[in-house]
């Protein structure tokens, strides 16, 4: 296998090493990233919004990871709002940056893994759906009221399924009776609801009215300002394969109503452990998920950020390296190339083999092996949200 010239984050940006280091996104073609600089520099205009989804994992899911890509990107190119999100929590656990969240316990969920009660591909642009008819259920999502992100939005969308079998929700906005909306509907398909308001701090609740089944593909949030939309789209212990069991019109209705400039594929570290499966059937999959990309988003930029390193844990402190995270890495490499997409190996920015052990040292780890730290995501994160803007002036 032919290794690619890494280098350790944690000097990098720590210690501020100097001299010449290979890009931070890797882009043989020269042209990844065309489209999304391009709309960059209308945003920076004052002209439109920069969208980017980012798909994956629990790298993903968290929020800690996007969460400071969304930031740091709204810092410099303005708040546009916050995007994707689910009000009704999917979950224990499920958050967001900058964003308050809540809902009742009453909700049925299916998504694109694990045991579910429903597997008919019917989820949302995240890989999940959210279902309930009483009318003790809610749910409930709203501006930051303690972060300077995301303290205003002056447009909601909710998405929801249609079917014959769908039933009402009621919209209230900050605490009044805003809307009726019906998801029943002759065939099943994809379903929205726009509100528009003053751009302020605003509180939006759905509330089933009991006359059938309610079921949620997710909401949005957002400005009418030019700025940067990040949406989290991550499910914990996702491979980019579970984005195939999605009803595939579905998901590219949602995503071609999202406009992304930048699509990101966050995924390798769950498949690092995956020895069963062959590398060329990990190949096969992987270009069969960014033909969907390509076919529902065929003028936006795409992005493959590989694996974190994953190493095998012997006995206490003892690591050793795990070979399944190059190869990963090296698949992830070609084939990013062979679709013209950009590559990030997240394996090398954190120094190649064993670096876990190092950024658990170092407080940027978590003790599992697998997940990192706040500081640790949001590390990552800086360094990858300047390799995105490398080559933008």
């Amino acid at each position: 296998m032919a290794r690619r010239v890494g280098y350790a984050l944690i000097p990098l940006l720590l210690a501020g090493l100097a001299g010449a280091r290979p890009p931070v996104i890797q882009d043989p073609g020269g042209k990844a990233l065309s489209a999304f600089h391009k709309a960059l520099k209308r945003t920076a205009r004052g002209v439109d919004q920069t969208r980017i989804l980012q798909f994956g994992a629990s790298h993903t899911e968290c929020d800690l990871f996007t969460g400071y890509l969304r930031r740091y990107l709204q810092s410099r190119f303005g708040d546009a709002g916050h995007g994707y999100l689910m009000p009704a929590r999917p979950w224990k656990g499920y958050r967001h940056q900058d964003v308050r969240l809540d809902s009742s316990d009453g909700w049925v969920v299916d998504k694109a893994l694990g045991n579910t009660s429903r597997e008919d591909g019917l989820y949302g642009l995240g890989g999940f759906s959210c279902a309930a008819g009483s009318a003790d259920e809610w749910a409930f999502f709203g501006t930051s009221t303690s972060s300077p992100f995301g303290r205003s939005a002056s447009r909601f969308e909710v998405f929801f399924l249609e079917q014959p079998r769908g039933g009402g929700f009621e919209v209230l906005l900050d605490g009044q009776p805003y809307a009726t909306v019906s998801t029943h509907a002759s065939a099943t398909g994809f379903g929205t609801f726009v509100g528009r308001m003053e751009d302020a701090s605003h509180e939006i609740e759905l509330r089933p009215l009991a006359d059938g089944e309610v079921r949620l593909l997710g909401a949005v949030l957002e400005r009418g300002a030019p700025g940067v939309v990040v949406d989290t789209l991550g499910i914990r212990g996702a491979r980019a394969a579970d984005l195939l069991d999605i009803d595939e019109a579905l998901w590219g209705e949602q995503v071609r109503r999202r406009q992304p400039n930048l699509v990101v594929l966050a995924y390798g570290t769950n498949e690092a452990g995956d020895h069963h499966q062959s590398l060329d059937a990990y190949r096969r999959k992987l270009e069969a998920v960014l033909d969907r990309v390509k076919s529902a988003a065929p003028g936006a930029a795409c992005v493959l950020i590989g694996p974190t390193d994953r190493p095998k844990k012997l006995r206490r402190n003892q690591w050793e390296p795990r070979e399944r995270v190059e190869e990963v890495d090296e698949a992830q490499a070609q084939v990013s190339a062979s679709f013209g997409c950009g590559f990030f190996s997240a394996f090398q920015a954190m120094g190649g083999p064993l670096s876990m052990v190092k950024w658990q040292k170092a407080n940027l780890a978590q003790n599992d092996g697998v997940h990192l730290t706040t500081r640790g995501y949001e590390l990552l994160a800086e360094h990858f949200a300047k390799g995105l803007l490398e080559g933008y002036e």
